[in-house]
């Protein structure tokens, strides 16, 4: 199947997926003006003026030390993260099953991976959340925590940075799935003003074109140089404006009513849906299951009877993931078709 073809396949479903978008809500909505933007090269490894600026009202709207702007996803933020706080020979504790960055930003650091392991919520058929004990090992430099995770479970972030502390370790949390928390007081915490180094991606739930993320550090060290050394001298000026906007409108009082409005929706929907049971912390992602139904039978039906594709399945249960894109018109066809399951 071609590219365009499966484009407009996908564009016929109601998508629960990434990017949150869903080819519908624009914050930046001239297509074409990226190409009129597509100007020389913009040197971000050493900013000035217009991207100095922005990325410095970015550091103020969060109130962290410093706030990156990433067209390479959160990826090259994790990344980062490591090569600016590690030395080669430096042992970093992962979890096993994290996402394969966590890994080779370890490797590429030249550091010794260290694998944590995480017990499973058996009910739903998750990892569950990372707690205080089981990263409070000696002689760790970095710690790299997934929170939340990909089914909307969420670690206590202030413990584990206490944890870290403690043992002299920097504390990167890997919050591309959150990037909404900073803007609502109905979501879980964000890690952006606890963790040394939280990286958020903005296309994920935030409304953002893939792949746009923000590295967030808090601690003293300047991590320009490590971002320089794995991104290209030619970033996509676009795309960083794109960037700019998106912090902009979710820290507006439009953005913010927009999140709190996606909030009460999803919420309302739950109210009335009695025949499915929810769970996870984050109510951005609905997690559900259904009795006599697998994970994968529970996707399948969503999918070919109803026209909704979902996130992420396991045996048990199936996320849906919302965004700034979920429209209240996808949450009543999501309402109706688990009422009818």
């Amino acid at each position: 199947m071609s590219l365009i073809k499966l484009f407009r396949k996908r564009n016929r479903k109601y998508l629960f997926t990434t990017p949150s978008h869903g080819q519908k809500f624009f914050i930046f909505n001239k297509f074409r003006q990226f190409y009129k933007s597509d100007i020389s090269e913009t040197d971000a490894h050493n900013p000035q003026k217009a991207l100095y600026n922005a990325q410095k009202r970015a550091a103020e709207i969060y109130n962290t030390n410093y706030t990156y702007f990433l067209t390479n996803g959160s990826t090259s933020g994790i990344i980062a993260s490591v090569l600016a706080c590690t030395n080669k020979g430096d042992k970093v504790l992962i979890w096993r099953n994290a996402h394969q960055c966590h890994k080779n930003a370890v490797i590429l650091a030249g550091c010794e991976p260290i694998f944590y392991d995480l017990p499973n919520i058996k009910d739903w058929g998750i990892p569950d959340k990372t707690t205080p004990d089981i990263i409070d090992i000696k002689g760790i430099k970095a710690v790299i925590v997934t929170s939340p995770s990909y089914e909307g479970i969420v670690s206590d972030i202030i413990a584990l940075k206490q944890i870290c502390k403690k043992n002299n370790a920097y504390l990167i949390v890997d919050e591309a799935h959150g990037a909404l928390y900073p803007f609502s007081d109905e979501l879980p915490q964000s890690a952006v003003n606890i963790a040394d180094f939280t990286i958020q991606s903005l296309h994920k739930t935030a409304g953002g074109l893939n792949p746009t993320a923000l590295l967030h550090v808090n601690c003293d060290i300047d991590a320009e140089r490590a971002i320089s050394m794995i991104n290209t001298t030619s970033p996509s000026y676009p795309i960083l404006a794109t960037i700019e906007a998106n912090i902009n409108y979710l820290n507006s009082l439009k953005g913010r009513k927009k999140i709190k409005k996606l909030i009460s929706e999803i919420k309302n929907m739950k109210s009335i849906v009695k025949n499915v049971e929810f769970g996870g912390d984050d109510i951005t992602k609905i997690l559900i299951k259904k009795d006599n139904l697998s994970g994968n039978e529970l996707s399948d039906i969503l999918f070919n009877k109803f026209n909704i594709e979902d996130e992420k399945t396991n045996d048990i249960s199936t996320m849906l993931l919302c965004g700034l894109g979920t429209s209240e018109k996808q949450l009543l066809h999501l309402q109706k078709s688990l009422l009818k399951l």
